[in-house]
This record gives C-alpha cells, structure tokens and sequence, in this order.
C-alpha cells in the first residue's frame, strides 16, 4: 500500500520550506498552552514505562474521553491513538478494502482520498450546498450508497466550512448505517467550540456502526501530545485496531495520555474550553467584519470549529495564496485548492497572539485591492 500525498500537506511542505511568514490567517487550532501549565498536576516519580498498563490507553483518560462526549459506554469502547488522524488511519486500514467505496462528504478532509486510493477503493464524494451554507443532505449521502459502499466518513463540525450536521441529520445518517451495515466515522476534532447551537451528539452512542474520532489538538491547543482516540460500540473493531497500532505507533504514549488526562478533567476542561470559545467568538467577528468590508471576499460563517472557507472574486485562491506569501505581505495562508475548491482560501480565528492576524488581515486587505492579483 503505496500513502500519496494529498494536496493540503503538499502545500504544508512546500510552503514551510521557505522563509517564515511574519503572519497566520487560519491557524486551525486552539492557542496552546505551556507544558508548567500541567506540571503540579503531574507526578514527578511517573514512571514513563508502559509495562502493566492498558494497550487500549490509560483507563483514567478513557473515562475522561467518554465524559467528555456524554457517552455511557464500557470502558473497552474506547482506544487511545496517536491523534485523531491515527484513528482515522486505523479504521480505514481495517475497515475498508481493495474494490470497497467510501462515502465522504466534499470539500472535507482530504485524509479520506489519500486512504482510499492506497488502498484500491473507490471515494465516493457527496457535494455539500454552499448555497446553503454547506449543508450535507442526509438523502445524497442514500443516494450515493452501493452494495459495495462500506464506510461513510464525515467530520462534525465539517472540515473546513464549520457547518454542523444537526441532531435530526445525524440521526437519519445513522439510519442510514444501521440499515445498510455500512460503517458511519464522524470525526470530532473541534467538538466543544460550537457556535451556533449545542454539541451534536456522538455518532458512537446512536448506531453499533457509529464509530467517534477525536482528539485533544483543536479545541484545546494540544497537538504536540499527539494524543487521540476512537470510540465504537464494537468490540471487534476496538481490538483490530489496536493490533494494527501495534505495528505501528505500537503502544501508549505515557507523559501524553497523562497530560491528555489532566487537561479532560471537568474543571480544567470546562476552562480551557471557556477561554478558546470567548477567543474564538472574538476572533470570529473581527473575521466577520474583514470579509464583510473586502468586496473581493463572501463566506458564510463556522457555525462551530476554528475554520472556514472565504470565496474569492476575480482569482484563484492558490495564486493569492501564493502571492501573500511573498514580500512586502509575509503572510500565510491556505488556499481552497487544498480540498478541491480552487476559487476559495481558509481563514481562521486559531493561534492567539502569535498569529499576528490583524496585521496578516492589513496585509492581505492590501493585496486584495492592489491591482495585483
């Protein structure tokens, strides 16, 4: 199985190999915090050996994991992954196989074509409306169902529109599942910075073939712990794929799952949770009223995660992109191409100070209405 490169980390690699940008608009992720923030938590006699612990992750964190969703499911529902992008990995590897199809939804995150080439399935692409603010029509997603469909693959909020699938919608994609014993993955990666209504429930809990990723990268800043994890109500599915990690990332990342752990405590999450969602809301206004006032710009706003997508008048997202790299601008930021939309750029309220945005939203107001691009 030959992994190609998708065209987000493509860009990723191409364009970090330069000089730095100065600023960052669309930093995706919560600001992060600083390791002394966990220190008095942490024991310093903590021994960094996995030997006597779980394979399936520290049970400590896979009670916090499934707190944090409101799920009441056994403890063995849950594994702990490199991230929420091993999760996904692990699923696809040992769910899907050569001649399968893999429902996904478009533009989304594009980890679902790379795997589904590689592994010799067919991706199946359902066109979300932008016209309505990128809804997922849950009777599509029927329509786009084969007898050789084997896994639906979603995110909630939608990476990178911040549309929500609603409860009712949720539920009726469940249906879907259970009638046709098609896998259902729903990616959670920014569940907790919703912005438009409360947090859809976890596909895990409403469907046996429901399967929940997730991670503590976004919301919370964390993406240096790598830390993730799955949830599914199948026993089978759970063990698979911790035998496929084994072989892999092999076994638990002790200092992360606990850190992970301390950070998924109620009081510290409820905080933390607090702190991005009032940055987030800030940020996101100020986001607002930038592309409210560019005449070269529409978007219709995240409902929930960091990110979104801006369409672009009179060019392609990618040359703007390109050329808001280069001086006087110094300034980063991802363009639509990235997930199939080449007239749309990313812009996002993630990365806090550091992200320089308001002086990367000068810089790129400027390039807008220069005439040269």
């Amino acid at each position: 199985m030959k992994v190609t490169i998708h065209k987000l980390f493509d860009y990723l690699l191409e364009t970090t190999s330069q000089d730095p940008p100065e600023c960052f608009i669309g930093f995706s992720l919560a600001q992060s915090p600083r390791l002394k923030d966990f220190l008095p938590d942490l024991d310093p006699e903590l021994s960094l050996d996995w030997n006597g612990k779980s394979f399936l992750g520290l049970p400590s964190l896979r009670h916090r994991v499934l707190d944090q969703a409101g799920l009441h499911l056994p403890l063995d529902s849950v594994l702990i992954t490199a991230g929420a992008a091993e999760a996904n990995y692990l699923l696809f590897r040992q769910l899907v196989s050569a001649g399968d199809e893999i429902v996904t939804e478009a533009p989304g995150w594009p980890q679902a074509g790379v795997m589904a080439k590689a592994i010799g399935a067919r991706l199946v692409e359902v066109a979300r409306d932008e016209a309505r603010g990128w809804w997922l029509d849950p009777e599509a997603v029927a329509k786009a169902i084969t007898p050789r469909t084997r896994m639906i693959f979603l995110t909630n909020p939608n990476n990178p529109t911040g549309r929500l699938i609603p409860e009712a919608d949720l539920r009726a994609l469940a249906d879907l599942a259970d009638q046709y014993g098609i896998w259902l993955v729903v990616d959670e990666v920014y569940a907790g910075l919703e912005w438009a209504g409360p947090r859809p429930p976890s596909i895990a809990w409403m469907t046996r073939f429901g399967i929940t990723t997730g991670s503590v990268s976004k919301a919370l800043g964390l993406q240096g712990l790598r830390t993730g994890w799955m949830i599914c109500q199948s026993p089978e599915v759970i063990r698979d794929a911790m035998i496929l990690r084994e072989n892999g990332s092999e076994i638990m990342n002790v200092l992360g799952e606990h850190i992970a752990e301390v950070a998924l405590r109620p009081d510290r999450l409820a905080e933390a949770l607090g702190r991005a969602r009032a940055e987030g809301v800030e940020t996101l206004d100020r986001l607002e009223r930038f592309v409210a006032g560019e005449p070269r710009l529409s978007w219709h706003r995240p409902e929930a995660g960091l990110i979104g997508l801006a369409r672009v008048d009179g060019t392609d997202g990618e040359s703007l992109a390109r050329a808001l790299l280069k001086d006087p601008y110094r300034t980063f930021l991802l363009p639509g191409s990235a997930y199939g939309l080449p007239r749309h750029i990313r812009i996002g309220a993630g990365g806090g100070p550091e992200a320089r945005l308001e002086e990367g939203l000068g810089r790129l107001s400027a390039l807008l209405r220069s005439g040269r691009i």
